[in-house]
């Protein structure tokens, strides 16, 4: 299948050099309107007092359990850290106490699939040069309006790990995406260093294999984005976004690619599956 792709030399040259690539009007207004209409009804047939989780990008014990593990495969829901009250209540309707759901929309789901699988996406992942690219994981982000909660600096290739490296992360905004309700921020160029740590599993759950360096604020840059944008994220790149304390929310779809062909899945990796997922094409 020949597949052609969508990015120019100075797009590719950008990406590069700074780790990271903007593209705007990626996805068009209906096939927003058609993601977060989906996701609505998924979250309307959720029903949360059956299993659930929390999820941080500060405390890991939340990341231990089951529910987590077995998301790889599912379409599974994670609350907002500060979504529940004293009493160990919701604070808020669940719709606005969702984290994010994921990990299994692009295979799960008929709609988030015929997204994902589109040529845009086929396109954009040939000219980053994948020859049988598969989807790891894929993450609908709500960034909840007043408790959106912080992520903190990390690089994607420490959780979803080949050897030879070849995450990129692909993240769409299905909302405007501005320094008041939690964008990305960045640090341009710091893919080139390589990749500082990883996110293992164990017997005794996952565990980063060494220590969060510490990063100076002033060289990070905001990532404003305009919802149908796309952000291609070299797998190396240090990113963040801080806790959304705005009234608005800030909702997203991520993918997460990585090579087939070539490059070993790690055994230790959080996401552990005897089958891959399909491969969004394959190049002779």
């Amino acid at each position: 299948m020949g597949i052609t792709g969508s990015l120019t030399p100075d797009q590719l040259e950008l990406f590069h050099s700074q780790g990271y690539l903007v593209i705007e009007s990626f996805a068009s207004e209906d096939e927003i309107r058609g993601l977060r209409k989906r996701m609505d009804e998924l979250l309307t047939q959720f029903d949360c007092s059956v299993s659930s989780s929390i999820f941080s990008t500060k405390n890991q014990k939340h990341t231990t359990d089951n529910y987590f593990f077995e998301s790889a495969e599912k379409i599974s829901f994670f609350f907002e850290e500060k979504a529940f009250g004293d009493d160990g209540l919701l604070k808020q309707p669940k719709e606005l106490s969702i984290n994010k759901v994921g990990h299994a929309l692009h295979e799960l789901d008929p709609l988030y699939k015929e997204f994902t699988y589109s040529s845009n996406f086929s396109s954009l992942v040939s000219s980053l040069g994948y020859k049988r690219p598969v989807v790891m994981q894929s993450m609908y982000i709500f960034k909840q309006p007043g408790i959106g909660g912080e992520v903190v600096p990390h690089q994607d290739n420490s959780f979803v790990y080949t050897d030879p490296q070849s995450c990129t992360g692909l993240w769409i905004a299905l909302e405007d995406s501005t320094k008041v309700n939690g964008c990305l921020w960045a640090i341009p160029g710091s893919h080139k260093n390589g990749l500082v740590r990883r996110f293992i599993r164990g017997g005794n759950g996952v565990t980063f294999d060494q220590p969060s360096p510490s990063y100076e604020q002033k060289d990070f840059v905001p990532i404003e984005m305009k919802a149908g944008s796309l952000i291609a994220i070299h797998g190396d790149l240090i990113h963040q976004s801080f806790e959304n304390l705005s009234p608005k929310s800030r909702h997203a779809y991520s993918l997460h690619v990585v090579e087939s062909d070539g490059c070993k899945w790690a055994k230790d990796n959080w996401i552990q599956r005897e089958l891959m997922p399909e491969p969004l094409y394959v190049l002779p």
